[in-house]
């Protein structure tokens, strides 16, 4: 996790709110009042839970940005609702949940892009 300007964020980029990644969704920005900062208001989105999540905090304030590694994996076998995946960089097996939307799509064989965020490893597509 790096520290960055919640002022120099835009919509899109990823931000930690109370230890979890998140995804801006929309920021706001206040005028400054006589004596005071400018203040941010952001709506963003739980990367893991989809719940919502509002912050405010003057621009100068610093805030966490998670790294996201994008990584590539195939599948070696599917059992219910988790399939086995090896890394295709490192040959690393490990079991991954399968999301709703992926159900049907993750077959034995197949190679999926998965996400690793700030240690946890989500699955996020099935390359054609």
């Amino acid at each position: 996790m790096i520290q960055e300007e919640i002022g120099k964020l835009k919509e899109g980029r990823y931000i930690v709110i109370d230890g979890a990644a998140c995804i801006i969704k929309k920021m706001q920005k206040s005028a400054p009042g006589k004596h005071g900062h400018a203040k941010y208001r952001v709506d963003a989105e739980d990367l893991m839970t989809k719940n919502k999540k509002v912050i405010m905090m003057t621009g100068h304030a610093r805030v966490g940005v998670p790294i996201i590694d994008k990584l590539n994996a195939q599948v070696l076998s599917v059992s219910g609702k988790t399939a086995q995946i090896m890394d295709m960089q490192t040959y690393e097996t490990f079991d991954l949940d399968i999301p709703a939307e992926l159900d049907g799509k993750v077959i034995g064989g197949a190679n999926i892009v998965y996400w690793n965020i700030m240690g946890r490893k989500v699955m996020k597509s099935v390359k054609a």
